[in-house]
């Protein structure tokens, strides 16, 4: 069993939200006037930003139930990927990430590999690579 937790996104440290928490953060979103979207991976690799999104940004929404309907959908149709919610600020009138977290883990992890290469100079350089990416897209967490 993987004890590795993927630690990305304004609530990454704390323990995995329930429905209900997930609703009030939705809720401050809205209150905030911020467009909400919906986005999935197979691939959580820190700098794999670009992950797929599901269905358009919900601009103008006044209902966390309309949220969460549509996270579930999500959840069903994903079942095994990561899945996370982004709060977008538009005050500034371009698109500025207010709120981003995960409300979707696989329930198995297998965790990073890290390569270690030695340059010149005694330059020592990390990469980081998911075990998850040896299988190919959209079997990457299937048992």
């Amino acid at each position: 069993m993987s004890h590795f937790r993927l630690t990305q996104g304004t609530f990454s440290y704390l323990p995995d939200f329930s429905d209900e928490e997930i609703a009030k953060q939705v809720e401050y979103s809205i209150q905030n006037g911020w467009a909400i979207s919906i986005e999935f991976t197979d691939d959580p690799h820190p700098r794999n930003v670009y992950w797929d999104m599901w269905g358009l940004p919900m601009f103008d929404i006044q209902d966390a139930a309309a949220v969460l309907t549509e996270l579930r959908a999500c959840r069903t149709a994903y079942p095994n990927c990561y899945i996370r919610l982004n709060a977008y600020d538009r005050r500034y009138g371009r698109q500025t990430t207010a709120l981003s977290f995960i409300v979707q883990r696989p329930k198995e992890d297998p965790g990073f590999h890290v390569i270690r290469q030695e340059k010149s100079d005694r330059q020592i350089r990390y990469t980081l690579t998911s075990y998850a990416t040896d299988r190919p897209k959209g079997a990457r967490f299937d048992s």
